[in-house]
């Protein structure tokens, strides 16, 4: 084979992988955020988690990535291996679009596809714009790729060596050897097949052997996900074996049913294809959609079977647990896609923390408890732990692609950390008045101690209300947290005037009434933070909104 062939099948191929690269990445961007909340809300049976997971796949056009998005959610709590299962099993449907796409030879118009793009790109300035743009570019490269790699495929057929190798491979194992291996290189069993489809068309290879290089592809494929899920718990790395072994096991069932009648299938196959690529991009669609409803029925046989293989439980991460993260970090599988949905579900739980420490600070200063004094100082140092870890990790994060969506929140995220951390500031300022009570000998008075529950009472409220409308996006209570925090202030006001009453008749000492006032004011703020917390990730528009005042 020439040098100019090897180096012009290199280019279309580099072209091609770029191409599938930018516009899987672009794809993301754009829709990532919304596709992830699909995940999310239409995966609670293993059907309707197999129908999305077509849909995702067919869309970021590549099964690999919505598989480690899926071991990602595991690996995070936020969905279990049932409904993993039904993802996991559509995405391996949904993967098949790719070579469908590509044996539509689309490669004359791609030029003007890929000037579409370009030119998009160039005149327009709204960010999703142009990550749309970025997209129908990276499809343009890909059939640019395509069309080159063709091209050096047809000098191909001048070189018998490269005939003659290529025509002698009719050993199914090593097809079979061959697929895998070159898909767990590349990491796209798209990206194979597309090849295998490009080799058929031009005759190059035999079509009952390119049956089992598919297969090959098919198991290769799950590469990706066994790596991501290799730092992760040990759902993910059963979330990434259902993966493997649905590829494993349906490869077999194929292999048997290609033993006993593979000249029917080759030539049933043939028969609805209007040639070798379409042959190719037939086969692959019919292998994934036979194995699929051939193993739909045993999936919780083969979540099972994860269990006898990865065998155990992680030690759980309760949301008191000192000093570790539970949803983020080194133990966790990184995906840019789900990274804010993780931090979103830490903040939740150090939320948590913090208004249960508020709360049993404010319990310490009637009762003046000492284990509970000292254990809002222990869980306040807890608070800043995870205030500083999720600080530096939305710093990591910030550099990763994440979808526009996503990257826009990250503002909002640091400010949440934030008002979360001085909650706890103040659970802390309530136990150093609590301590001087009980060192000082200072009395509050019946009075002033229902005032003080009242008080909590709504700010209690305000605190659930605003963690809801942050973790969950939902808008029911923002009313509420509004009118709320209005009260809360008139709250103050009232409180502070009735304090100075007290004082001025004398019912108080002058540090019973500084305490008081200091934890009014202090609860105030509390409620401030809140409304900061639920008001986060609003958009401009919510902003711009004339139904809310705020």
């Amino acid at each position: 084979m020439s040098f100019g062939t090897i180096l012009t099948m290199a280019g279309g191929l580099g072209l091609f992988l770029f191409g599938m690269e930018l516009m899987s990445d672009s794809i993301e961007k754009v829709a990532g955020a919304r596709l992830r909340r699909i995940l999310e809300i239409f995966t609670t049976n293993r059907f309707m988690g197999m129908i999305v997971g077509i849909i995702f796949t067919g869309i970021i056009q590549s099964s690999s990535a919505c598989t480690v998005m899926v071991v990602s959610f595991v690996n995070s709590g936020l969905m279990n291996l049932y409904q993993a299962a039904g993802v996991i099993l559509g995405a391996n449907i949904g993967t098949t679009i790719t070579s469908q796409l590509v044996s539509f030879n689309l490669s004359k118009i791609a030029p003007l596809i890929l000037l579409v793009g370009v030119v998009v790109m160039m005149f327009t300035k709204k960010e999703k714009v142009r990550k749309v743009a970025e997209v129908v570019v990276g499809f343009g490269i890909l059939f640019v790729g395509l069309s080159t790699m063709s091209q050096a495929m047809a000098n191909m057929k001048n070189e018998p060596q490269v005939v003659n190798l290529l025509m002698s491979l009719k050993n199914p194992f090593l097809a079979t050897l061959m697929g895998f291996a070159l898909t767990a290189i590349i990491q796209s069993s798209s990206v194979t097949v597309s090849i295998v489809l490009l080799l058929a068309n031009q005759d190059l290879l035999p079509l009952p052997i390119t049956l089992y290089i598919i297969l090959g592809c098919n198991i290769g494929a799950c590469a990706t996900a066994m790596l991501a899920s290799m730092t992760g718990k040990k759902d993910a790395k059963r979330a990434a074996l259902i993966h493997l072994l649905f590829n494993i096991i349906g490869t077999v069932i194929i292999y048997i049913a290609l033993f006993v009648a593979g000249d029917q299938i080759v030539e049933l196959i043939k028969s609805i294809s209007a040639d070798n690529g379409r042959f190719v991009a037939n086969a692959h669609t019919l292998i994934k959609i036979a194995q699929v409803i051939m193993l739909f029925p045993f999936t919780g046989w083969l979540v099972k079977m994860t269990y006898l293989i990865v065998p155990g439980e992680d030690q759980k991460v309760g949301y008191r647990e000192s000093y570790q993260l539970k949803y983020i970090g080194d133990k966790v599988v990184f995906n840019p896609a789900t990274a804010v949905v993780e931090v979103i579900k830490e903040l939740e739980r150090m939320a948590s923390l913090a208004e249960e420490n508020l709360n049993r600070a404010m319990n310490a200063l009637i009762t003046l408890d000492e284990e509970d004094i000292e254990e809002v100082y222990e869980v306040e140092k807890n608070i800043n732990f995870l205030n500083h870890a999720i600080t530096d990790y939305l710093v990591k994060i910030n550099q990763t692609t994440l979808p526009i969506e996503d990257l826009n929140s990250l503002g909002a995220l640091f400010h949440v950390v934030n008002d979360i951390e001085r909650i706890g500031d103040h659970a802390e300022n309530v136990a150093d008045a609590a301590r001087q009570r009980k060192e000082e000998g200072v009395s509050i008075s019946k009075e002033a101690q229902k005032e003080l529950g009242d008080m909590l009472e709504m700010v209690n409220k305000i605190i659930r209300y605003a963690v809801e409308m942050f973790a969950k996006s939902d808008e029911s209570h923002m009313q509420e947290i509004v009118t709320l925090e209005d009260q809360v202030d008139e709250k103050e006001r009232e409180l502070q005037k009735k304090h100075v009453e007290r004082l001025t008749k004398g019912e108080c000492s002058p540090e019973a009434g500084m305490i008081f006032s200091d934890i009014v004011s202090g609860l105030e703020r509390v409620a401030d933070h809140a409304t900061n917390i639920a008001f986060a990730i609003t958009t401009e528009e919510d902003a711009e909104d004339g139904d809310i005042k705020r």
